[in-house]
């Protein structure tokens, strides 16, 4: 049975950033619903593995209106905590999301404002919602990414980062993972642990310290002002971020996950049927990581020198020890059968999808063309993209501020709506006179 209904603002996504799309929506007074094709923060539930953490700290990965009531401030939560808190959070504003609720097109109205949606939920009901505006809060997360390198029919089990769950779900045997950015180096870590050989495939990152002079990084990102950043260096928007929460949070060093007994080689490159191929690149790419943790740390020293503060000095945070064996002599070539490869898990991020919003709001690429959100159609609005408006932009606490912007935009277009001239407030007056006459 199909239904049909309005309001103002269809925010399409209920994770993160349609919850504080409500939240800040509701504070100005602007109708709006919900939809959610899952639960509440869905993909923390289903699309994470079972041992994932935050990668940082609840005093700063939340929204400010609700802190994580009863965990230890300075903890890095499972990802169950993570999706609770978002319920909770929903719970308190009143947030009218409904869960269920998988929208399949948005397309624009011809020869009149705004939007119609079209949805089907879990029961088989299918239902239309005509709306002034959309926000499309489905975050950065959407598709999985996997280079075409190894061919699908391949007899090897190929899995993306969002799919694997635990070193059990993966057949017998050894396993690469390519990318080693905060995903594919804790699902390695646990892998190596649980008894297997697990080669690494390290490409350019980034690689902050996890804490520093009694800092985490979060506070260090704060305080030098990094987080507000509104565009990334040339090049670096895509740059992967090598950090962990995992097991009460530590600074990821590459040379510890080779003493661990995992084999790190470098960019994965290409695949014959039987041989991976890699870069020659895996040296280069740990001493560029090196680097950048290297200046964090000077820029944070520097920070506390010009501010007088009294943190305790750590000097062996200097200390980086020689590169590991397969950095200096690097496996160029794999032969997985002869290694005993029988799993691949591919941690190479997402790409964006939007197909369900047919728009004028998009380039060549299906990147959306947007200013902080305000797209170049009017009545679209996104939310949760990487470096929408900052650094900040895809975090839990960036999304919250990111979305308060957008709804102030979407009140001020609202107010224009409303306008209407004295000669059309006179004619609105005759007509509701001469109706009431008869």
């Amino acid at each position: 049975m199909s239904k049909y209904e309005e309001t103002e603002v269809l925010v399409v996504g209920g994770g993160q950033a349609g919850v504080a799309m409500s939240e800040h929506l509701s504070a100005r007074g602007v109708p709006h619903i919900v939809l959610e094709r899952g639960r509440i923060a869905e993909r923390w539930r289903s699309e994470r593995w079972d041992s994932l953490v935050t990668n940082g700290p609840v005093w700063h990965d939340r929204f400010p209106g609700l802190e994580f009531i009863g965990d230890d401030p300075d903890a890095f939560v499972p990802k169950e905590r993570v999706a609770q808190y978002f319920e909770e959070y929903a719970r308190k504003i009143e947030a009218p999301v409904r869960c269920g609720v998988e929208v399949t097109s948005v397309t624009k109205n011809e020869g009149e404002p705004g939007f119609t949606a079209e949805y089907t939920t879990t029961d088989g009901q299918t239902g239309s919602i005509r709306t002034r505006a959309v926000v499309a809060a489905t975050g950065a997360f959407q598709q999985p990414a996997i280079p075409p390198i190894v061919p699908t029919d391949s007899p090897l089990q190929q899995i993306h980062s969002s799919q694997y769950r635990n070193p059990e779900q993966l057949p017998a045997g050894n396993v690469l993972v390519v990318g080693a950015g905060a995903s594919g180096v804790q699902i390695a870590d646990e892998l190596q642990q649980s008894g297997r050989q697990v080669y690494l495939s390290v490409g350019p990152h980034d690689r902050p310290p996890r804490r520093y002079r009694d800092r985490d990084n979060v506070w260090w990102l704060g305080v030098l002002g990094l987080w507000g950043k509104a565009t990334p260096p040339e090049g670096a928007d895509h740059v992967t971020i090598v950090v962990s929460g995992a097991n009460g949070g530590h600074t990821v060093d590459f040379r510890d996950l080779a003493a661990s007994g995992i084999t790190l080689v470098g960019r994965t490159a290409a695949f014959d049927g039987t041989t991976m191929r890699f870069n020659e690149d895996l040296a280069t790419n740990i001493a560029r990581g090196d680097a950048n943790y290297l200046s964090v740390l000077d820029a944070a020293d520097e920070y506390i020198e010009r501010n007088g503060l009294d943190l305790p000095e750590e000097p062996q945070a200097r200390v980086l020890g020689p590169l590991p064996e397969c950095a200096v002599h690097q496996i160029t070539e794999l032969d997985l059968a002869q290694a005993g490869v029988t799993s691949i898990v591919w941690a190479t991020g997402f790409r964006l999808d939007y197909s369900w919003l047919h728009a004028d709001a998009f380039d060549d690429r299906g990147v959306p063309v947007q200013q902080r959100g305000v797209s170049n159609e009017p009545g679209v609005y996104f939310l949760g993209l990487p470096w929408q408006a900052s650094r900040g932009s895809s975090f839990i606490w960036g999304v919250w501020h990111d979305a308060k912007y957008v709804a102030d935009q979407i009140q001020i277009q609202r107010n224009y709506l409303t306008y209407s001239s004295p000669a059309e407030q006179s004619e609105t007056t005759d007509h509701l006179e001469k109706a009431s006459a008869r």
